[in-house]
């Protein structure tokens, strides 16, 4: 990968591959649905994407993926993607095609895409650029030697490595996944020159079992050497509560660390309407996060992550891209973003029934209520110096 390309400094750029349109992990399995491509496609029906931001990801080469991961581990799923099977022991020891890491035709180029993107986006900061999207990128579970959470190779720590590769020393990642970025927090936990910041719901997957004050992975006292801050949620969080954490929380600590630039894992799987969760976010809450952070950004990269339900994660990606590019969300989408969102299908056992405003509009109504103890006490302890 090139260490610096010179862009247009003032235009956010978009990264994605016409891979993700033809790919899937397999009809069975969450991940059956389109989500980089749709997102795409209601960008572009909006006139959101012209051709001078746009860049078609490339492919990490094995010798980029083994900067972060094992190289029998890369060789493994090389072979996986050639062969279309496994061995036993390759099943336990890289944890290839069981706990929903299938094999499947591009189980070597997709992730390989998603880490070629979030490299090249790296190369883009490094070289002037301000702010990079690229919705395929947020594999935040992957490990060096084993594939985890439907993550095979973890982007966000090859990106970060890259940024820090370049001469930067002061960088937040802001995860705000339903589920806990325990692969970047674990990659990062003795470097103090990143900032890991997690909210998730508490006692999801991959936590343990726990509740703010516990020990376990992802709990507030989990800070991983002391370069981490979780925030762990209770079921139901809502769109006030997020507003109280952004900001008593997310946008102090970020001020507080004095980044030189941000990486967002914008997962949208934390909404009412995605079913790997128990959140119950709309996606304007997400966005107002990232349009904040943004604020405080010298360089900012936001990457996608979780969603598993095709309209919801379509809707809340596309609203991403305006919000980092200040542009306003219309009311009601016109008719050629209307087809595109009644063209998805989801017929996962999962499927939920459509409802009439995910083919009209991409913003959600609000979903507020109270503010928890529960929240506030997780607040409280990430605060703690």
């Amino acid at each position: 990968m090139s260490a610096a390309l010179t862009v247009d400094r003032s235009a956010p750029q978009f990264i994605a591959s016409e891979i993700y349109r033809h790919s899937s992990y397999g009809r069975k399995h969450p991940l059956a649905i389109p989500r980089v491509s749709s997102c795409l496609d209601l960008c572009r029906c909006l006139g959101w994407v012209p051709d001078e931001v746009y860049h078609d990801s490339p492919r990490a080469a094995a010798a980029d993926l083994k900067r972060f991961h094992d190289p029998a581990y890369v060789a493994a799923v090389k072979a996986a993607e050639r062969t279309q099977q496994v061995s036993e022991a390759v099943k336990r020891r890289h944890n290839l095609g069981v706990r929903g890491n299938p094999i499947f035709p591009e189980v070597f180029r997709r992730p390989a895409t998603a880490c070629g993107g979030s490299l090249h986006a790296a190369s883009l900061l490094l070289g002037g650029a301000r702010c990079v999207y690229s919705p395929a990128g947020g594999t935040h579970h992957g490990r060096p030697d084993h594939a985890s959470g439907f993550c095979y190779f973890n982007d966000p720590v090859l990106a970060l490595q890259s940024l820090l590769a370049g001469g930067l020393t002061r960088i937040v990642y802001l995860d705000i996944d339903a589920h806990h970025g325990d692969g970047v927090q674990d990659a990062f936990a003795d470097d103090d020159r990143v900032l890991t910041v997690s909210v998730h719901e508490a006692g999801r997957w991959p936590m343990p079992r726990g509740m703010p004050g516990s020990d376990c992975k992802g709990s507030t006292a989990d800070r991983a050497g002391g370069a981490a801050r979780n925030i762990p949620v209770p079921p139901g969080f809502n769109d006030t509560e997020m507003a109280y954490v952004r900001e008593a929380a997310l946008l102090p600590l970020v001020e507080w660390f004095e980044p030189e630039a941000i990486v967002v894992q914008a997962g949208s799987d934390a909404v009412a309407e995605d079913p790997l969760s128990g959140l119950s976010l709309s996606n304007t809450a997400l966005w107002y996060v990232v349009a904040q952070v943004k604020r405080l950004a010298p360089r900012l990269l936001c990457l996608g992550g979780g969603g598993y339900n095709p309209w919801a994660v379509a809707r809340c990606w596309t609203g991403v891209w305006a919000v980092l590019n200040d542009m306003p969300v219309p009311k009601r989408l016109p008719p050629a973003g209307e087809r595109i969102l009644r063209q998805l299908q989801w017929r996962h056992s999962w499927a939920r029934h459509a409802s009439r405003q995910w083919f009209t509009a991409l913003a959600d109504a609000p979903r507020h209520g109270p503010v928890r103890e529960d929240v506030r006490a997780a607040v409280r302890a990430a605060m703690v110096p």
